[in-house]
């Protein structure tokens, strides 16, 4: 009965960057939406943050996605650029552990932006959660974002 009155949850952008729409990553798993709902941002900066509170419960690697559930059971999944796995963790510096307690704006992965840009795919990381029932919608924030401005709201 109370759940009726759930409070909204916001996702924080992760990193300073544009937020763009999932649709424009040009990775047919992101774009459709195969791997969840969410947005992409083009990131401006290197340190990597947590967009909620929760627990680091993936961090794949090579460092260059990581995944934070929260205490309601929502996964949010961070990919730091296209085809990243393939640099085998160079241009990555993992500061968090898989199993640690987090809350957001708290450094997760530290990244060469530059090495990326030039040996990577594209920059562009896609931020997605999972699918979650419990919540009627989600509310996505586009536009140039500073780190933990809120990129998604769930309702």
């Amino acid at each position: 009965m109370f759940g009726i009155f759930k409070k909204p949850l916001y996702i924080k952008a992760p990193v300073g960057g544009e937020v763009v729409d999932l649709s424009s990553v040009p990775d047919e798993v992101f774009a459709n939406k195969l791997a969840g709902d969410g947005v992409a941002m083009i990131p401006t900066d290197g340190e990597f943050l947590s967009p909620i509170d929760g627990i680091i419960i993936k961090i794949f690697d090579t460092n260059h996605a990581y995944i934070v559930r929260n205490d309601n059971g929502i996964e949010v999944m961070v990919h730091i650029g296209l085809d990243t796995v393939s640099l085998n963790s160079k241009g990555f510096e993992r500061i968090a552990q898989q199993g640690d307690t987090i809350k957001a704006g708290e450094v997760v992965i530290k990244v060469d932006l530059e090495y990326i840009k030039t040996n990577a795919t594209d920059i562009i990381t896609p931020i997605v959660i999972s699918d979650d029932a419990s919540y009627k919608s989600l509310e996505k924030f586009y536009g140039e974002m500073k780190p933990l401005q809120n990129i998604m709201e769930m309702r």
